[in-house]
């Protein structure tokens, strides 16, 4: 069992262990917010419950710019695994302007693309295809992409964090 850590101010800082959750309230730490009611923790001082989201006590200062790196994973999942030429089942990354004429490695120059668009397109941009993206690519921001271990949503963390897909 996971759970999701609030900052004083709500927004999703991480996900920790329920053991570390635990941790956290009996030090006074942090409060919870939300628990596991179907499964509380036994221990020899009685009976807990299993937190799924807790809050910081205090407020933490986070860095104002959190960047989230780039990856062939992260790309095809921004995209829904769905080729954004057309439409079909994603496997590959794409440079939409080729790295052989100085396309960067960003998440607004690369796209999840099939295997055949790939090919076809070879070092082509789109406009010389005549195709057309189906969206923009961006870097995702939703704080599901920013919570390190929120990629896996638990049903109570619903209303805290923003989803990733």
């Amino acid at each position: 069992m996971r759970t999701l850590v609030l900052n004083a101010g709500y927004e999703p800082l991480g996900v920790v262990s329920f053991k570390r959750a635990i941790v956290l309230v009996m030090n006074e730490k942090a409060t919870i917010i939300e628990s596991d009611e179907e499964h509380p923790v036994w221990a020899t001082s009685g009976l807990f419950d299993r937190p799924s989201v807790i809050i910081l006590t205090r407020y933490v200062r986070i860095p104002s710019t959190r960047l989230m790196p780039v990856s062939r994973r992260g790309v095809l999942r921004r995209d829904g695994m769905r080729c954004l030429y057309c439409g079909g089942s994603a496997t590959t990354i794409d440079h939409v302007m080729p790295k052989s004429r100085g396309g960067k490695d960003t998440w607004e120059n690369l796209v999840a693309c099939c295997l055949r668009c790939n090919n076809i397109k070879s070092d082509r941009t789109p406009a010389e295809m005549g195709w057309t993206l189906r969206a923009t690519p961006k870097m995702p921001h939703q704080s599901g992409w920013t919570v390190r271990g929120a990629e896996r949503a638990e049903p109570a963390w619903e209303g805290y964090i923003e989803s990733a897909a």
